[in-house]
């Protein structure tokens, strides 16, 4: 099931070591936690306008809140319908986030990754795997089946003999949390190159 860490909503640290620019620096954790608990449960009951949400918060709504529900919005986690604001379930989320649609993750995913930025690539794809909430289990598994649909094993140029050993060499990347930008940038360069 995919998890959620309760990012910062101006940062994403999960942690009150916020970014100096953060917006929310100096705000005490368990007022983020908070917020998003407040904004979570009210969903949990089903889909709501965003007037009735504002409304049925714990205490008052504030700018946190509002940073929260934006967040889980861009993440994908909550959705607009007819009948309002509807939170993902968890399968539900996890095949939205199967496959990235922004860039540069959506060129990585879209078209593959060539010799000369595999590394870089591959690097992206269990970085952002781990951001969205998956686990290590479905990020291999996404990855692995990336590697074989996008054309890149067989392209070749790696080291390992198996895109199973060449993930499991990348399980440290889905462990400290890495970041996926500046790879995925690195890795979209490259891949723009053979277009």
């Amino acid at each position: 099931m995919p998890r959620f860490a309760y990012p910062c909503p101006g940062c994403r640290t999960t942690n009150s070591l916020h970014d100096a620019d953060c917006d929310f620096e100096g705000t005490e954790w368990h007022h983020v936690e908070q917020a998003y608990t407040d904004v979570l449960t009210v969903l949990l009951d089903g889909p709501v306008t965003e007037s009735a949400l504002q409304h049925a918060v714990h205490g008052e709504w504030s700018g946190l809140h509002r940073a929260a529900l934006d967040l889980l919005r861009r993440e994908g986690r909550v959705e607009e319908t007819d009948a309002g604001l509807d939170l993902l379930t968890a399968e539900r989320y996890r095949e939205e986030v199967s496959e990235p649609t922004r860039e540069p993750m959506a060129t990585i995913y879209r078209e593959g990754s060539y010799p000369g930025c595999h590394d870089n690539a591959v690097f992206a794809l269990v970085a952002w795997y781990e951001m969205v909430g998956l686990s290590w289990a479905e990020t291999r598994q996404n990855v692995i089946e990336w590697l074989h649909r996008s054309g890149t094993w067989e392209r070749g140029g790696f080291e390992e003999s198996s895109p199973e050993q060449l993930v499991d060499k990348k399980r440290h990347v889905y462990e400290a949390g890495y970041g996926w930008k500046e790879k995925a940038q690195a890795a979209k360069r490259v891949i723009d190159r053979h277009g």
